[in-house]
């Protein structure tokens, strides 16, 4: 591919081979655990249709904000938004090709942003979010039968001037399971493995090019684990 070559139509595929669930989404709930080292804490959850999550039975305030922000974080990345919504006004051309896959460099709103794709998965996202930058590359994917889902990836945040880290890196694992069996896939575990100094990113990023979030993780192993899932 030469450099410089408009590469839409690759981007378009990769991008539209993310799993999104289906329109009417009503929502789920379960029990929801949290562990780190020897510490275990367990509640109940709800997410809604509006994708809001609440979590009860945590005495941890900060538990029970991290464990409410990781289900939105994943359920605001299966809300299906057509290419045209989400990235009209860029443009992307093609740049080197490496390991990981073939560059996509974005120009027009987005001009700063790039990607690598490769198989039509997102295999990396490099994107200026809030005045700073977060880079994201997926190692192992889910293949749920309609599109595909990050199972396995890093993320690390940077300054937009320097380039220069701020902070570790964050490895995630994600396990997703179709609810009740049939219905849409919801994440039933969230490992995350954070150096020294490290900030959590939205675990979806390198899957649906969508906005990253989260809140702060220190050094370790984090589990969050989603049971007993039931629609509402």
């Amino acid at each position: 591919m030469a450099p410089g070559t408009d590469i839409t139509p690759l981007f378009r595929a990769a991008y539209e081979n993310r799993y999104t669930w289906e329109p009417g989404f009503g929502g789920y709930k379960g029990r929801c655990v949290w562990e780190q080292g020897n510490r275990r804490e367990e509640g109940r959850f709800v997410v809604g249709a509006d994708l809001k999550a609440s979590v009860e039975g945590i005495d941890d305030a900060e538990i029970t904000k991290a464990m409410a922000s990781q289900l939105w974080e994943v359920c605001i990345h299966r809300v299906r938004r057509t290419f045209e919504q989400t990235h009209s006004a860029n443009t992307f051309s093609a740049g080197d090709t490496d390991a990981v896959g073939l560059e996509v460099i974005v120009g027009g709103k987005g001009s700063g942003d790039r990607y690598r794709i490769k198989d039509d998965v997102v295999t990396m996202v490099h994107r200026h979010i809030h005045g700073t930058v977060v880079t994201i590359f997926t190692l192992e994917t889910t293949d749920t039968g309609a599109g595909y889902l990050s199972r396995r990836y890093s993320s690390v945040y940077s300054d937009p001037a320097t380039g220069a880290a701020r902070g570790g890196t964050s490895h995630f694992t994600d396990t997703f399971v179709p609810l009740a069996g049939t219905g849409p896939w919801v994440l039933s575990e969230r490992v995350i493995a954070a150096d020294a100094g490290s900030d959590e990113a939205g675990s979806d990023e390198a899957s649906s090019s969508e906005e990253a979030g989260g809140e702060a993780a220190g050094a370790g192993e984090q589990r969050f684990r989603f049971e007993d899932l039931q629609p509402l």
